[in-house]
């Protein structure tokens, strides 16, 4: 009996129960219990399942006298969000294709410019890559897409961190035994 009653105590000092409030409470859990020892009646005959759960006792009676918050039950307890869950994903697949096509660099695009321009030429379509003689040629290599890639990994990488600031303020704002 006084095992019980300790184990109360300690819950309650986990709660954050004020410690006149807890010794108040302990002192008529004590006095409850023996009064049902000295009637003949057994703890589990009085307190139920509790008897065999000190912890989940004290939290309910504490959240009874309104010293804490109602700890929510099993059935509505607060569940990860799907909407949450779908941000992440989202998030995580936007940034392993961003990564994925600044590092295979496609599409491509190849620009040939020609210095020695004859008059008139912007009429005639010219022969495919071939050099005037005399003139000289620049090719440029670019990957047309890496601006829309680095911006596209840039939002991912800031979603993604969103998204982790979401899951952690979500984890603290359940309540003290609520399941995770």
């Amino acid at each position: 009996m006084s095992d019980f009653v300790e184990q109360c105590r300690q819950e309650w000092r986990r709660l954050g129960v004020p410690d006149p409030l807890a010794e108040e409470m302990a002192s008529d859990l004590a006095s409850d219990l023996t009064d049902a020892e000295a009637e003949g009646v057994s703890v589990e005959e009085l307190l139920g399942i509790s008897a065999f759960d000190p912890r989940s006792f004290a939290a309910s009676w504490a959240a009874e006298r309104g010293v804490i918050p109602v700890p929510p039950s099993r059935a509505n307890a607060r569940r990860r969000p799907r909407v949450l869950v779908a941000f992440t994903a989202l998030a995580a697949i936007a940034l392993i294709v961003a990564a994925l096509l600044l590092l295979t660099g496609n599409p491509k695009v190849t620009l040939t410019a020609m210095s020695k321009r004859t008059p008139g030429a912007h009429l005639k379509s010219p022969p495919a890559f071939v050099l005037p003689p005399g003139g000289s040629q620049q090719v440029l290599h670019a990957n047309m897409a890496a601006p829309v890639e680095w911006i596209l990994l840039v939002l991912a990488i800031i979603a993604l961190g969103f998204a982790g600031w979401l899951w952690s303020s979500w984890g603290r704002s359940r309540p003290p035994g609520a399941p995770a």
